[in-house]
């Protein structure tokens, strides 16, 4: 193992205590991790704090069985130690990298392979929002729902981390962009962003507005992470060889839904979490991400809407600010 001089053998780091609201996140003194073939321990400077996180805590989303137990799915940092085998990555380089968990401590180990290089003009904030989100959209909305230009896009909740990478890119890449949000300054933080109809959808049907705005054609593509009762309104808003991919289900995972639509038109059902990925299927989405949008990042057409940013001790409060749904974009951790 290739590392750097003195790497202490215990580590500050944050903690489920138990199963629980955000107060079971607790200060600890925790073993420093060792990188295993094909990984780096990255030494963070900064943690992305996302739903997932949230989901973990509550006892609802348990960590993959050779994952580390500490929450923590984004970080950046310096690479302070590398696994054997390890390949076009070198102990002082700077990485933001997307972890299957351990985030929220001093040190946090890997896959080489899904780190990336902090994006120039970024500072270890701004990359440590990068890799979820982007990983995210970029495999649901181009890799498997095959957003292209010209098409309309839907995405619900655009206030949010994932709302505003999709907004960008969906943007970025030719497709017409509309998107849900619950108050007049969210819905202003998803115009800044490039959606072209941004709606209220607690004072619009957000399906009549589609349904008018379209001239009943619908759209192309829609990234979900409500459900509940948008599934039957999102089947029907869809347009032929429409493509509905769903990410989580904050209004639930059950509804009663007519298929019918699905034939009849050509529809493509679809859904998946991240973290549940394969090291190579993970693997891939960096490569595409590195050639496609990391240029965009630094060329400043796409950047990260950071909302807040904690010390990692306080990471209570980041996630009971998470949970109040107050936020537009990322809430961030500092180590």
């Amino acid at each position: 193992m290739a590392a750097t001089n003195d790497l202490p053998h215990t580590m500050h780091a944050v903690e489920i205590s138990e199963p629980g609201g955000p107060e079971v996140l607790k200060p600890t003194e925790a073993a420093t991790p060792t990188p295993k073939p094909g990984e780096a321990l990255i030494k963070v400077a900064a943690a992305g704090v996302n739903r997932p996180d949230c989901m973990q805590r509550a006892g609802a989303y348990p960590p993959p069985p050779d994952a580390s137990p500490l929450p923590g799915l984004e970080v950046a940092g310096e690479v302070a130690a590398l696994g054997e085998g390890v390949r076009g990555l070198a102990v002082g380089d700077k990485v933001t990298a997307l972890t299957p968990g351990g985030g929220y401590a001093e040190y946090c180990t890997a896959p080489a392979g899904h780190c990336l290089p902090i994006p120039a003009g970024y500072d270890m904030v701004q990359a440590a929002a990068l890799p979820e989100n982007f990983f995210t959209v970029w495999y649901n909305v181009f890799m498997r729902a095959t957003l292209t230009a010209g098409e309309r896009f839907l995405v619900h909740g655009g206030s949010s981390g994932i709302g505003l990478t999709a907004i960008q890119l969906a943007k970025r890449f030719g497709a017409s962009v509309y998107t849900t949000a619950g108050s007049e300054e969210k819905l202003a933080a998803c115009r800044e962003a490039g959606a072209d109809r941004a709606i209220n959808y607690k004072s619009e049907d957000w399906a009549a507005v589609l349904k008018t705005d379209t001239q009943g054609e619908g759209v192309d593509v829609i990234l979900d992470m409500v459900g509940g009762d948008y599934i039957q309104k999102g089947i029907d808003a869809l347009r032929r060889d429409g493509r509905y991919c769903f990410i989580a289900f904050l209004g639930g995972p059950k509804a009663e839904v007519n298929f019918g639509p699905v034939l009849r038109n050509r529809l493509c059902v679809m859904g998946s979490t991240l973290r549940p990925q394969t090291i190579a299927e993970k693997e891939a989405i960096a490569l595409e991400l590195k050639a496609h949008v990391w240029p965009l990042i630094e060329a400043g057409k796409v950047r990260p809407t950071i909302h807040k940013t904690f010390p990692l001790a306080q990471a209570a409060d980041a996630h009971a600010l998470m949970e109040s749904s107050t936020h537009i974009g990322k809430i961030m951790l500092t180590v």
